[in-house]
């Protein structure tokens, strides 16, 4: 599948009437068996052009994470814009460093066999950045390559942007230790002062914004009093951490944000690129922003095999559950036929899930029910490949990591 699979020629925003645009998913992979995965190419379209257009102008970093797809990223990075790959895992950025010159790994590693390869490799070592936020992860790669023996690493800080709340304490996830602009260019001086290591950019992803919907319903108010209170807060110490490591080494970037924050972020003159990937495909957790509204652009069928009950609809399959807190919104959910539920004792199997609902009554064995996962990247490691519609027809498939016998993490 080449870069142009984004030059859709779906018109309009179909997945406005769902009783049309499920519908027309349905017919358009009719012809395949089993648990099927799409991606609707005028969706994706349309979720890429509008982060462009939320981003303002400032690039932004593709996470791959969340699309896990190879076609899907370089038909991203090809559209003016987009510029690099924030990876998760070594071993997935020396692949993707095979075809791409720009790739920032986001999370610090101690994957040996990972570091001797990039170690070994002077190509992949100026492709390729390390993460890191504790001087223990570079004693790692010395162990594994000292600096005599090998070419020069790049490496990144990872600071925290949590916000310390007065009296609430921390709000957002536990990343990186260092947090004040003092601990940060402590480790920047070490990084400097280290032979065979060259500090080129931070980041800094703020999921308190980024990753925390503000229009989910009760307890909106909170989120986002919470949200304009910490991001004041950090604009003012990301300045800091930038103006105190710019004194130490000449950074190449600096990295903020996410799918839930590109305007927020995008506004800070400190940063200098965005990363996002989740808009692309949009999971439904990513529904619930009053900042912008993404197109359902990815979503998996599963077949109905059983009818226990008149009102009770059996589809083969369905516990694909996202990662994070074990709590209903990590479980897919169902898109149509529109009215059915998942049976509070049993949610999403592993094998088969019974759906519930006046919906039921018209679903017969082998009918197809739509699901959306929680997350974007994560269905990839469950299926080979998504088939690509356009309009109401397939169109191509695109192999997904596990497709090509990758499976990272």
């Amino acid at each position: 599948m080449t870069p142009d699979l984004l030059a859709a020629r779906t018109t309009g925003e179909p997945w406005l009437h769902p009783a049309e645009y499920w519908p027309a998913l349905t017919d358009a992979v009719a012809g395949e068996s089993g648990p099927v995965a799409a991606i609707h190419l005028g969706a994706l379209r349309h979720n890429a052009l509008d982060m462009l257009v939320r981003a303002a102008g400032v690039p932004i970093r593709v996470a791959s994470k969340s699309v896990r797809v190879r076609d899907i990223l370089d038909a991203t990075l090809a559209l003016p814009g987009y510029r690099g790959i924030l990876a998760f895992t070594l071993r997935e950025a020396l692949w993707l460093a095979e075809t791409h010159d720009d790739i920032v790994l986001g999370y610090p590693t101690v994957d040996r066999a990972a570091l001797a390869m990039l170690a070994a490799d002077e190509r992949a070592a100026a492709r390729v950045t390390l993460m890191v936020d504790d001087i223990a992860q570079l004693d790692v790669v010395d162990e594994v390559a000292p600096p005599a023996s090998r070419t020069r690493l790049r490496v990144a800080i990872d600071a925290d942007a949590s916000w310390r709340a007065p009296g609430l304490g921390h709000i957002g996830v536990h990343r990186s230790p260092l947090h004040l602009p003092g601990e940060v260019a402590r480790l920047a001086r070490r990084i400097t002062e280290r032979a065979g290591f060259d500090l080129v950019g931070l980041m800094m992803y703020e999921a308190q914004i980024a990753g925390q919907g503000d229009a989910t319903g009760s307890g909106d108010g909170v989120v986002r009093w919470m949200q304009r209170r910490s991001s004041a807060e950090l604009l003012d110490r990301r300045a800091a951490i930038v103006a105190a490591l710019r004194d130490i080494a000449p950074l190449e970037f600096v990295n903020g944000g996410g799918t839930g924050s590109l305007e927020f972020t995008a506004s800070d003159q400190a940063v200098t690129e965005l990363t996002a990937g989740s808009g692309l495909l949009a999971g439904h957790l990513f529904d619930g922003y009053r900042a912008f509204d993404p197109a359902p652009a990815a979503a998996f069928a599963l077949e109905v095999v059983r009818k226990p009950q008149p009102d009770i609809a059996t589809v083969l399959g369905g516990g694909w559950i996202a990662s994070g807190p074990p709590v209903a919104s990590r479980q897919p959910r169902v898109v149509w036929p529109e009215g059915l539920t998942m049976l509070p004792r049993e949610g999403a199997g592993e094998v088969q899930t019974p759906l519930m609902g006046d919906a039921a009554r018209s679903l017969a064995v082998g009918d197809r029910v739509w699901f959306r996962h929680s997350k974007s990247g994560e269905l990839a490691e469950r299926v080979h490949a998504y088939h690509l519609v356009d309009g109401a027809e397939v169109v191509g498939v695109a192999r997904t990591y596990r497709g090509e016998g990758k499976t990272f993490l």
